[in-house]
C-alpha cells in the first residue's frame, strides 16, 4: 500500500477529495492532500517541494512541465468564474458587463481572492475591474481572500456582500448561492489539468489515481461538481 502525495489547486477541490476518498476505499492506498491556489502551489514545487500527482491550472502544469518538474500532463475539467451571493440574498443584475460594474459599485463589499495569494481567478478578476474602470472604487471595499472557499466564507459569514470565484468552489459551500456566470465578454474559464511529478516518491499510484479520477463513468459528477469534464 502507497502513500500519494496530491497537491491540488481549490478549484478542482470538492472532486479531488470526493473521489479522492473513494480511490483510498478501492485501492488501499492512502492519499495526502494539499490544497492551495494554484501559485502558492507552483511556486512550492519550483522551490524544491516533491509530490507523486499535481493537479494545477493548465498554463502552470504547462510551466512546470518545460522546467521538467512534471510530464503526462492530463486536462480534467474547465470551470467559470462566476458570482456569489448569500443563499436567499437579492441576487444583483449580472445580465450585461455594464450591469455587473454597476452591481460591483453598488456593493457595500466584494470578496475576492487576493492576487497576491497566487490564485489564478483572483489575478483575473482585478484585470476584469482595470477593465471596467472601476478598480481604484471596488478595491477600496474589497475583502480579500486565501482563495475560492474563503471567498464563500466571507458571503455566508456576513463579511462581503458579493463575491466573484470559480463556481467549482461555490457549488459545495452550504449557503452560499452561484448568481451565474460573468457576462458577455467577461466571461472567464480555467482548465485545470494533472501531472506527475518528475521526482514521484509513488509514480504508479499516481498514474492509477489519475486513471481513477478521469474514468468516463465519471463524467456526470464533474459536471454536477461545476467542471465540464476534458476527458
Amino acid at each position: 500500500m502507497a502513500t500519494i502525495k496530491v497537491m491540488s489547486a481549490g478549484a478542482v477541490k470538492s472532486m479531488v477529495q470526493a473521489l479522492g476518498s473513494e480511490f483510498e476505499h478501492e485501492s488501499g492506498d492512502t492519499l495526502d492532500l494539499n490544497f492551495g491556489t494554484a501559485g502558492s502551489l507552483r511556486d512550492r514545487i519550483k522551490n524544491g517541494e516533491t509530490a507523486d500527482l499535481v493537479v494545477l491550472s493548465q498554463s502552470v502544469v504547462a510551466d512546470l512541465g518545460k522546467l521538467g518538474l512534471v510530464s503526462g500532463a492530463t486536462d480534467l475539467g474547465r470551470t467559470v468564474t462566476g458570482v456569489v451571493v448569500k443563499q436567499g440574498a437579492a441576487q444583483p443584475d449580472i445580465s450585461t458587463p455594464e450591469a455587473f460594474k454597476q452591481a460591483l459599485l453598488a456593493a457595500r463589499s466584494v470578496a475576492f481572492t487576493d492576487p497576491k495569494a497566487g490564485g489564478s481567478g483572483g489575478t483575473a478578476f482585478v484585470g476584469l475591474l482595470e477593465k471596467l474602470g472601476i478598480a481604484d472604487a471596488v478595491m477600496k471595499k474589497a475583502v480579500l481572500c486565501k482563495g475560492g472557499y474563503d471567498v464563500c466564507g466571507a458571503i455566508v459569514e456576513g463579511r462581503a456582500e458579493l463575491g466573484s470565484t470559480f463556481i467549482s468552489e461555490v457549488l459545495p459551500v452550504p449557503g452560499a448561492q452561484v448568481v451565474g456566470p460573468l457576462p458577455g465578454d467577461l466571461h472567464n474559464a480555467n482548465t485545470y489539468t494533472a501531472a506527475i511529478h518528475a521526482q514521484a516518491a509513488a509514480p504508479d499510484g499516481a498514474a492509477m489515481l489519475l486513471r481513477f479520477l478521469t474514468s468516463p463513468a465519471k463524467r456526470a459528477r464533474w459536471t454536477a461538481a461545476g467542471l465540464e469534464p476534458a476527458f
